[in-house]
């Protein structure tokens, strides 16, 4: 029952944090002449200078990636992605289709506009979701890196390039005062989704205590792909038993959770890694 309820409030999280992202751009920033980052901002690139509505540009853009994430990355990331996706772009079209728009200062717009959109999207990224492309492609990429070199990488340098790609392109398409203030956007909402993620798209250290780690192992290897390193321990009550330490990117997380939430008798902590030397 708990594992229900809980599973039901992470697609109600999602779809909350949506519906905020939604609002934020279609409310506040559009019409304050910033933009949304990532595929989203490519979406509103192409519905600015072909006049296609918005909603539609971001179900096109968005398709490849959703369903390159569904068949990489795993059935459930790939629904709530989708679900998210999906409800993202109704908000879009609720919005623009009540005329709701919140002209201000543009400065307090990209303020304001820029800390919904990342609580909107921390939400999103907290309960195993996800509403831009950008971080699937990042995801992919990362994903053949590791399997083939066996080692774990960050995902800031690609999505910075994504993103970087995505504010010459209005600079270049629209003008030098949206690219600036969609830049100000893109540094208010990564820092509140940092801030509320821990830094979602650096390195994740799963740390877990157990006496059984072989049906761990076993589990972390066929479904995620990932080795571990196995240490001798020994607890002052549960006397001894094994230490895992496991390297992960964010979007793995929620598959780890389950792995562990699946062999009882653990004890686990997941901590932020800046960088890894080898």
């Amino acid at each position: 029952m708990n594992k229900k309820i809980s599973e039901a409030g992470s697609w109600f999280f999602i779809v909350l944090g949506a519906l905020m992202a939604s609002f934020s751009v279609a409310a506040i920033l559009i019409p304050n002449d910033a933009i949304d980052y990532g595929t989203a901002g490519i979406s509103i690139i192409i519905s600015k200078l072909t006049g296609i509505n918005l909603s539609l540009c971001v179900l096109i853009v968005f398709a490849p990636f959703l369903i390159a994430g569904l068949l990489i990355l795993g059935k459930q990331f790939g629904l709530k992605a989708i679900a998210g996706s999906a409800v993202y772009s109704l908000g879009l079209a609720l919005f623009e289709e009540l005329e709701v728009a919140v002209d201000t200062e543009h400065f307090l717009a990209v303020a304001f506009g820029g800390a919904i959109l990342g609580a909107g999207l921390s939400l999103i990224l907290k309960n195993g979701g996800c509403i831009d492309g950008s971080e699937i492609f990042a995801n992919i990429i990362l994903k053949r890196l590791s399997d083939r070199t066996g080692k774990n990488f960050s995902m800031t340098p690609i999505l910075v390039g994504f993103n970087a790609c995505v504010y010459i392109a209005v600079f270049l398409l629209i003008n030098e005062n949206a690219a600036l203030m969609s830049l100000l956007v893109y540094v208010v909402a990564t820092g509140v989704i940092n801030y509320f993620t821990d830094h979602f798209e650096a390195i994740k250290q799963v740390t877990i205590i157990t006496k059984t780690p072989e049906a761990l192992v076993s589990q972390i290897k066929s479904e995620l792909n990932k080795t571990c390193t196995i240490m001798n321990s020994f607890g002052a009550i549960a006397g001894e038993n094994k230490t895992l330490i496991c390297y992960i990117n964010y979007f793995e997380l929620a598959k780890m959770k389950e792995i562990i939430a699946r062999n009882k008798g653990t004890f686990s902590t997941v901590s932020t890694i800046d960088e890894i030397l080898r």
